[in-house]
């Protein structure tokens, strides 16, 4: 079922061709990504022990944000692209995470839908460079990874729906996917995902 919200404030086409005009640097910030999004799921299990029911869903999208890493990681390889030494700052992720509340339960939700916010961003964003990419295996790569990110923007509505109420849940998710295209807005375009 689809929990997720499409956004707000589609990213300017402009974003893709840059992209495709500096795809070695992209993929570099695409792999950091990844990684990124694999500890984060595994960061809500050492934060959350006690949430046991999200636990194997969160070991799996860990398991496929890892898979995509190792993807991503074939083709920087292929292109003779080696990871700088340092990991850049993510300013998109930082402002989303300052708009979530304080106190456990309150941030444990506003957490789980800032995820789902990002993964589909990262949907529209992998979908828009999957359909920009002439017919081949790295346009196939792409059709994968941005599925697979619509299939995590619902999985983290899903898991907050286990423990908070409905109606509450989505109007926080509003109030996020709003404020979500807002900071994107501002952040200027260049061959990264924000």
């Amino acid at each position: 079922m689809k929990y997720r919200m499409d956004v707000a404030i589609p990213t300017p086409k402009e974003w893709v061709e840059i992209i495709l005009n500096n795809f070695d640097e992209f993929l570099i910030d695409h792999a950091d990504n990844e990684r990124k999004a694999s500890a984060m799921g595994m960061s809500f299990i050492a934060k959350y022990p006690d949430r046991t029911k999200m636990i194997p869903a969160l070991i799996d999208h860990a398991l496929e944000e890892l898979e995509h890493f190792k993807g991503v990681y074939k083709i920087m390889d292929e292109r003779g692209i080696a990871f700088p030494h340092k990991i850049g700052e993510d300013k998109y992720a930082q402002e989303l995470v300052k708009l979530a509340r304080s106190g456990r339960e309150d941030r444990f939700m506003d957490r789980l839908l800032i995820a789902s916010v990002i993964e589909t961003r990262g949907m529209e964003k992998f979908r828009m460079i999957e359909e920009a990419l002439e017919p081949g295996e790295l346009k196939d790569f792409y059709k994968e990874i941005w599925i697979s990110e619509a299939r995590h923007g619902d999985l983290f509505i899903e898991l907050a729906l286990m423990y908070f109420d409905q109606n509450e849940v989505m109007e926080r998710l509003k109030y996020f996917n709003e404020q979500e295209s807002l900071i994107m807005n501002k952040l200027p375009l260049r061959p990264a995902m924000h």
